[in-house]
């Protein structure tokens, strides 16, 4: 009895002490991309994500798109649609696949402000904050799950 309640603290311990993955670690600036359109904070440290708006290959380069929104405590871009930081632009040397980059994919980048691009979101100039990506943090798409009710409503028995 007793080892068995170790084990379970032992297991309750190891998965309170979860955290993100080790190539989002670390210290960045408190900095949205909103607020870093609006100034210059060229070469602070950043760990933005979001989901994917437009992913551009380039000759020597992929850049992305992203609609930034917070990101939960393991670094990975919150679920909710609405709730928005603003875009910005993320380079990172190399060729990452449009067709597994897709659009509303879910991506964390770290790396530095590289200054800022502007661009045309239909007819409205918008200012991006512009992010020389070290790290492309790809997450694995949540699956959704339909929970289903047993007929007939309400719910006959004992409950």
């Amino acid at each position: 009895m007793r080892t068995t309640l170790l084990a379970l603290a032992a297991v309750a311990l190891l998965g309170a002490c979860a955290s993100q993955p080790k190539p989002l670690q670390g210290e960045y600036a408190a900095l949205t991309p909103r607020d870093a359109a609006g100034t210059d904070a060229t070469g602070s440290p950043v760990r933005w994500g979001g989901r994917i708006v437009q992913v551009e290959p380039r000759a020597d380069s992929t850049c992305f798109e992203m609609v930034s929104t917070r990101l939960d405590h393991y670094g990975r871009p919150y679920w909710a649609s609405d709730d928005t930081g603003g875009r910005f632009i993320a380079c990172r040397a190399g060729f990452y696949d449009p067709a597994v980059f897709e659009v509303n994919r879910e991506v964390t980048f770290t790396g530095r402000l590289a200054g800022h691009e502007s661009r045309s979101i239909g007819g409205y100039s918008y200012r991006f904050p512009l992010v020389d990506a070290d790290i492309v943090y790809l997450w694995p798409k949540r699956e959704r799950s339909l929970i289903t009710r047993p007929a007939p409503w309400p719910w006959w028995g004992y409950w």
